[in-house]
């Protein structure tokens, strides 16, 4: 339960729930929970389908209200940011000024994720090469690498990113290896998940059998992938650029990682 957009009891929620294994949560997500009303209409349905609770509320009078509820109930209630907010009161000394949605104003930092966007989706699968010294981080690697939704994580947290796929004679890659400002980082993946990617996604294109051959049929290739993985890394090797093997990572990890890179050379 939220007042605001709910992505931090969300995100708090799931990581929590991850940790166990044979468990298949039902989530409910409420949000923009502002009012006495909307909270009652949430309380008849924790009623009817008791679970743990978990809260981000500024309100003190509808968190004593849900607290005090669940109480009767029986239901545990966990206010997700009380122990972070009280370390915080402690080390600072001042209790803050709590206000809804906060996090979320429209400040430099918000002006400068949308301009991260902007930038990601205009220069995905190596559009704009000519513009690519404007980036933060280039990435480069074969088709099916998961180099756009590891762009678009990283605008998520403000990093202008533009990737380029590895693609027989490509004509950015004159300009890519040129570049003196952005981190240019390599993703490779072990070539049989690779092929089943791929596999994966002619499936979903429609273009099997027949139709894959017209369409490229060494594109799905274990023997042709594992010739683009090794020429990949020949490329990464001879112009010195980090690589990054994506095969057991989420998107997110591959981000993170990248994220700590950027760090690294703004703060060596």
């Amino acid at each position: 339960i939220s007042d605001s957009t709910g992505e931090t009891v969300t995100t708090v929620a799931r990581a929590a729930v991850s940790q166990f294994e044979d468990v298949v949560p039902v989530e409910h997500v409420w949000f923009f929970v502002r009012s006495r009303a909307q909270l009652e209409k949430v309380l008849t349905i924790i009623e009817a389908l008791p679970g743990l609770v978990i809260f981000a509320l500024v309100s003190p009078e509808l968190r004593f209200l849900l607290q005090e509820r669940c109480r009767a109930l029986g239901v545990p209630c966990v206010p997700v940011l009380d122990s972070l907010m009280n370390a915080l009161t402690g080390l600072l000394g001042s209790a803050g000024r709590p206000q809804i949605g906060r996090q979320h104003a429209m400040d430099d930092g918000y002006f400068s994720r949308i301009a991260a966007m902007d930038f990601t989706m205009r220069h995905d699968d190596g559009q704009y090469a000519d513009e690519l010294d404007q980036a933060a981080v280039v990435l480069v690697g074969v088709s099916r690498t998961s180099k756009t939704p590891t762009c678009i994580y990283l605008a998520h947290r403000g990093i202008k990113a533009a990737n380029i796929p590895l693609v027989p004679d490509m004509p950015q890659l004159q300009a890519l290896e040129q570049l003196t400002r952005p981190l240019i980082v390599g993703l490779t993946i072990n070539p049989e998940q690779l092929v089943q990617i791929r596999h994966n996604r002619q499936r979903l294109l429609g273009l099997e059998g027949g139709e894959a051959a017209r369409y490229g049929g060494v594109y799905a290739d274990l023997e042709h992938v594992r010739d683009e993985l090794r020429e990949a890394l020949r490329l990464f090797a001879r112009h010195g650029w980090p690589e990054i093997d994506v095969t057991k990572r989420s998107v997110e990890e591959t981000a993170a990682t990248i994220y700590q890179m950027v760090q690294a050379r703004s703060f060596p």
